[in-house]
């Protein structure tokens, strides 16, 4: 299964970055609640003069309060209307979006590339800080204060624990019909020379609220409330247990997202696509 680019359309890949405080996630929402793909698709439609709003299609949905540094979406627009503005386009963006919200590239995508389905993986980083007087004011959008001292080694020991293909019902927000099958590649947990603790993982793709019930598990373990093998057992529980808890949204940045060679983006699309498959 494929979604060919309609006759007479371009697909536009965009590169974009966005400071989540102020918005309701990426989503557009029923109500007129603030989000970042309603505002993105409103200023293409004005620079455009289009009578239409062409929606996008994200490489990953963040949730409110959740920032991205380097997400990914694409857009179809008419060809006509493409080749009319594609000169001038990311500048006039660039005088319409608000400045919580940049469009950094915009590019004719290759055949087969779709912003959700080719991605390889998508890169996280949680960003906490424990030091005893509390987050720089400078930071403090973007890093959590975690009221005790954390043991950097121990959290890492327990990152690396979760890597792997498992199904991680016990972290996730259980969706109907939906796998919590999910494959981490690299999760790690270091201290910045500034003292913050970044809590790093890179996966396939994830669940919804997996990576902040995983930064939750690991600061039990990091101020001593659990051991370093109980992020594990509770993934191998299955079930979501009352002591992880879903940390608050704003230390939560998406960093990057990695997508194929052009000639292996339609495979990657239906390798995408495929309904996951449990794992023991």
């Amino acid at each position: 299964m494929s979604d060919d680019v309609q006759p007479g359309f371009v697909r536009v890949r965009l590169d974009l970055s966005y400071d989540g405080t102020d918005f309701s996630g990426w989503a557009k929402q029923a109500g007129g609640q603030r989000t970042v793909q309603a505002e993105v698709e409103s200023a293409l439609r004005t620079v455009t003069r289009s009578r239409e709003t062409y929606d996008l299609t994200v490489a990953g949905r963040t949730d409110a309060g959740v920032h991205a540094r380097g997400q990914v979406a694409h857009v179809d627009l008419p060809a006509e209307l493409w080749e009319e503005h594609r000169e001038k386009l990311l500048k006039r963006l660039a005088g319409r979006l608000p400045k919580d919200v940049r469009v950094w590239a915009l590019t004719e995508a290759p055949e087969g590339f779709n912003a959700r389905f080719a991605a390889l993986w998508r890169r996280y980083i949680y960003r906490v800080g424990d030091r005893p007087g509390g987050v720089d004011p400078l930071l403090r959008s973007h890093v959590l204060w975690h009221d005790w001292e954390l043991d950097v080694a121990v959290m890492d020991a327990a990152a690396k624990s979760l890597v792997g293909e498992h199904d991680f019902a016990a972290y996730a927000k259980k969706r109907v019909g939906a796998s919590t099958v999910r494959e981490i590649f690299d999760f790690g947990v270091r201290r910045t020379a500034d003292g913050v603790v970044e809590i790093e993982v890179r996966a396939d793709a994830f669940c919804h609220n997996q990576v902040r019930s995983m930064v939750g598990a690991l600061l039990f373990v990091g101020d001593g409330h659990r051991g370093a093998e109980w992020p594990r057992k509770v993934l191998d529980a299955r079930v979501r247990d009352s002591a992880v808890h879903v940390v608050r949204p704003h230390g939560l940045t998406l960093e990057e997202v990695a997508y194929p060679a052009a000639d292996q983006l339609a495979e990657r699309q239906l390798q995408a696509r495929r309904v996951r498959g449990q794992v023991h």
